[in-house]
């Protein structure tokens, strides 16, 4: 294949995977070992759903059966680097450090796939992991993959309904979970009261429970209830010479299910190919982060419960031979906001992978920039090759910043590099490569091809099979910087999901059915500049983006509805300096006569944050409330315009209360947006502008 060198590799290795699919993506299975080899890279066809309705589907490497497992560790003890370094886990909250081989890391994995097989775990099954930030939770997921079975990651900490919902989902037969985590600088979160919790919210009861017993707070068994301790089957197993090999499974079977915020509250499970997450995160460790093989160290600063943290702590890391840093700690205090720097410099980190929230936290406390400095001026920050930004749009001054702190103290022509991508496609859509070339053959030498140009507020370009158009709310193509709906062609890439889990009519409704079933609605809004950059504008309204995670603002809403003098509420987005987003509600009393205040009463504030905190979880905390009657704007059709409510708060937080606002012609009653805009007035006067925007006002989406 010939590159022409005049342009960016990048454009055209991505133009290659649009074009030639089937030579691109087996080119990148053939990286991989197969205990069968695919068929072919992709076999399209149609899906009939009962509703009558049908749509574009595919299946990529079929024919194909692969362990992912085996990949990620057995393949690289074969080939002689059993003795290189796994998993750094640096744990600031309990004061531990461990370098785990991939030798130990086999074992480890091997003995625990041993002792599920005996407690039932087979091949199909649905494992549930609830874990913290512990190399048990890697060895937790690859164990269940090690034996075929699926396994379902939901964030260690969130609450005890949410869990049930989850546990509902996917109906495990066993969970593995840990007797607490740490959150930062706080008291050990003891994990029990919340599985049980979840357990008895839940119609499906779990068979078993197998907890790892951690000293910062122990779990009291109960056998009764199905519950055994992890060291004691693992010390069993071992004892007994209880081994489990690698069970491939066909390509199309599921690996894993992650969900995500929905616009109901039920979580939707989305749900990952074997062959295709394989394939699609092997390929995007190298060509994206500049990790092609053994070698390197990879610090995603996230946590396995979320998507990033699945795919770049633990899979695409351990997948190409590389070391990859486990981190149970916080940006800052833990113990202060030097601990991003020390990780760098103590284990020679060549990819640092965080969301802005993070590196805003980092600079709150420390405005002048002492530690990186102090770690920089002595060499320790030279191995870092790249800064990473995903979860949230990054503000331009945040790159531009750190661009200058990696010019200055990191490895030559290191770059800060934005990403989007979403829960759903599970790999970047966007970036800007560090391996261009590592997208379509590995062996080619390519010399002084840099990532393509930084535009500081763009997400970059497009990533191979990615195919992204903009389109007006008719789905039609809109011109170059114009903003519209950001859409994605199919079929998606090969890590991307085909279907939600068991759910193939809501997937179509969510996803495809707005623009006719041949285009995945991203839920964003952007547009595509005249040199190929995406800029990500704005998310849909019912998704917030907090400190990188994903919330349902109706899975809020649905907790402070639970409150009996709450008839209705509206969560939406604020802008926040240090978060980028916080959840604001927007409630109606029932009560005869509505109080005219803006401002609830203490007692109910309190009362309405406890009801968040404990149906959602503490990351989903409000960051304000306004009462009224007659003040959220509604469709004809009854859909609430939690749009036009989240404009005129990132309006009030500029300090332009009176600016005009785009309210559609569906709208039932106008009069609604001035009485909420009047309430969010008297709100900040007497709060005062408690939240700053993140970035200067972007052009509003057209959506």
């Amino acid at each position: 294949m010939y590159f022409p060198e005049q342009r960016h590799l990048q454009d055209d290795v991505h133009k290659e995977s649009l074009q030639n699919p089937e030579e691109f993506w087996m080119h990148q299975a053939d990286q991989l070992y197969w205990h069968k080899r695919p068929e072919r890279a992709i076999k399209m066809g149609k899906r009939n759903l009962k509703s009558g309705k049908s749509h574009t589907t595919w299946e990529w490497f079929p024919g194909g059966e692969i362990s992912t497992c085996y990949n990620a560790v057995d393949r690289h003890v074969v080939a002689g680097r059993g003795n290189w370094p796994a998993i750094h886990y640096d744990s600031p909250v309990t004061r531990t450090k461990r370098t785990i081989t991939y030798a130990n890391l086999l074992e480890d994995v091997e003995v625990t796939a041993g002792f599920l097989r005996e407690q039932g775990v087979k091949k199909g099954d649905v494992v549930l992991v609830y874990m913290p930030q512990i190399p048990a939770a890697i060895t937790a997921i690859l164990a269940a993959n090690r034996l075929g079975a699926t396994h379902c990651v939901v964030f260690g900490g969130f609450s005890g309904p949410a869990l049930g919902q989850r546990i509902d989902a996917v109906k495990p037969d066993v969970i593995l979970t840990a007797s607490c985590g740490i959150d930062g600088n706080k008291p050990a979160i003891p994990y029990g009261p919340l599985v049980h919790d979840g357990i008895k919210e839940a119609t499906h009861k779990p068979k078993r429970v197998i907890i790892y017993q951690r000293t910062q707070a122990p779990w009291v068994i109960d056998e009764a209830r199905g519950e055994r301790s992890w060291q004691d089957l693992w010390y069993s197993a071992k004892a007994r010479g209880v081994r489990a090999e690698a069970v491939p499974v066909a390509s199309t079977d599921p690996v894993y299910i992650s969900h995500t915020s929905g616009t109901t509250g039920a979580p939707k499970g989305v749900v990952r190919d074997s062959g295709g997450h394989a394939v699609g995160l092997h390929l995007s460790i190298a060509m994206v982060f500049g990790v092609p093989g053994p070698g390197g160290c990879v610090f995603s600063a996230s946590d396995i419960g979320w998507v990033l943290g699945h795919a770049f702590i633990m899979m695409s890391p351990l997948l190409a031979g590389a070391a990859t840093v486990l981190y149970e700690g916080k940006p800052v205090g833990t113990p202060d906001a030097s601990a991003f720097w020390r990780i760098i410099e103590e284990y020679q980190v060549t990819m640092l992978y965080c969301a802005p929230t993070a590196l805003r936290a980092i600079k709150r406390d420390d405005p002048d920039a002492r530690f990186i400095s102090k770690y920089g001026d002595r060499g320790g920050l030279r191995s870092l090759k790249g800064l990473f930004l995903a979860g949230e749009r990054s503000e331009p001054s945040i790159i531009v910043e750190y661009q200058e702190f990696l010019n200055q103290y990191a490895s030559p022509g290191a770059q800060v590099i934005d990403n989007w991508w979403s829960t759903e496609v599970g790999s970047p859509i966007t970036s800007r490569t560090l391996m261009p070339h590592a997208g379509f053959d590995r062996t080619t030498k390519i010399d002084n091809h840099p990532p393509a140009l930084l535009k500081p507020g763009s997400a970059g370009k497009a990533m191979p099979g990615y195919n992204i158009k903009v389109v007006d709310d008719d789905g039609k193509p809109v011109n170059a910087g114009e903003m519209g709906n950001i859409v994605l062609g199919l079929p998606l890439p090969p890590t991307a999901f085909r279907s939600l889990w068991q759910d193939d009519e809501r997937f179509y409704k969510g996803y495809l059915e707005r623009f006719g079933g041949e285009l995945m609605d991203t839920g964003d809004a952007g547009y595509i500049d005249k040199d190929g950059y995406v800029h990500v504008m704005a998310r849909n309204d019912d998704v917030l983006n907090v400190s990188a995670h994903r919330l349902s603002s109706a899975a809020i809403e649905q907790a402070l509805a639970s409150h009996p003098l709450v008839a209705e509420g509206c969560v939406v987005a604020i802008p926040d300096a240090l978060k980028g987003e916080l959840p604001f509600a927007f409630v109606t009393l029932a009560v005869p006569d509505h109080p005219t205040s803006a401002i609830p009463d203490e007692a109910l504030q309190k009362e309405l944050q406890g009801l968040v905190r404990s149906g959602v979880g503490a990351i989903a905390s409000l960051g304000g409330v306004i009462q009224g009657s007659g003040m959220i704007p509604k469709t004809r059709s009854g859909k609430t315009l939690r749009r036009v409510l989240r404009e005129l708060l990132a309006n009030a937080a500029e300090g332009e209360f009176d600016a005009a606002v785009t309210v559609p012609s569906t709208v039932e009653d106008a009069a609604a947006v001035e009485v909420a805009r009047e309430k969010i007035r008297e709100y900040f006067k007497v709060k005062g502008g408690a939240h700053k925007a993140v970035h200067t006002r972007t052009p509003r989406a057209r959506l």
